[in-house]
């Protein structure tokens, strides 16, 4: 089986933290040639290139707003023009409710900026990626492999997330739709639902706002704590990887076996 990335071209969006700054610096540590892309935080992913090149690899950054068309096109043209082919893609760049900027809201009294945002980044920009960067895969002709970061909130659902689950839910029902597409162009495409994972803005967020909230997830997760976003990017390497080559269509959760469910003493029935 092969594992080596060698000669490899990626985009990875959201890539300046958590899961998508160690995707990007595990690809380059593997051979990628890595585009590393971020909305705003054009320092931090400026210095996620500096590190692959200071580690022997090759990375370019890229700024990119996803809910933008004409940004993403110009996001899979110029890594293009830079490494001359694009393998594969991880949608990761996504917001949600941060209990900081983005409070939790029920339906009810959901705000409609903040609804339109997660649903334009989330699954609108998602989409958009997708359409580009398969245009670029069909028109090489040998194929490539889509990760998109989903979430356990898409497929296990809990009060004031709406929103957030709304775009999740969304995003998966998309992916699997262009799998479905794409198999015979030899494009994967895959969903990841990481569960509680730490080192991401939502959890660092959640746990600073809130003393000891990772401790109570995690006494609910059968594993007994939170996934990392390390975890996170060595699934995506995987998908990526020849071992996955007839793996498309999923949606694959890093939960710690959180949605499996918790059956109490008693069991059912």
């Amino acid at each position: 089986m092969n594992i080596t990335m060698d000669g490899k071209v990626i985009i990875v969006t959201g890539a300046a933290t958590g899961m998508g700054r160690e995707t990007a610096l595990l690809f380059g540590r593997e051979g990628a040639k890595v585009a590393v892309v971020t909305a705003k935080n054009v320092a931090g992913g400026q210095a996620v290139v500096q590190e692959i090149k200071d580690a022997g690899g090759e990375a370019v950054f890229i700024q990119c707003d996803i809910s933008k068309e004409a940004e993403v096109e110009h996001m899979v043209n110029a890594t293009v023009e830079a490494f001359g082919r694009l393998d594969f893609a991880f949608n990761n760049a996504g917001v949600g409710p941060d209990e900081v900027r983005m409070p939790a809201q029920a339906v009810a009294d959901q705000d409609e900026a903040f609804w339109d945002e997660i649903i334009d980044t989330n699954l609108k920009g998602t989409y958009l990626c997708m359409k580009h960067e398969i245009r670029q895969m069909k028109a090489q002709g040998w194929g490539g492999a889509i990760i998109n970061t989903g979430s356990l909130g898409g497929i296990k659902f809990v009060p004031t997330m709406g929103a957030y689950a709304a775009s999740k839910s969304g995003l998966i029902g998309l992916s699997k739709t262009a799998a479905i597409e794409v198999g015979p162009d030899n494009i994967r495409v895959n969903v990841i639902c990481p569960g509680a994972t730490t080192g991401t803005k939502l959890m660092d967020n959640m746990i600073a706002t809130n003393p000891g909230h990772d401790q109570r997830i995690a006494a609910g997760i059968p594993l007994r704590r939170l996934g990392t976003a390390k975890e996170v990017a060595m699934n995506v390497f995987f998908l990526c990887s020849e071992g996955a080559s007839y793996i498309t269509g999923q949606a694959i959760c890093l939960d710690g076996g959180n949605s499996a469910g918790a059956a109490k003493r008693g069991g059912v029935g």
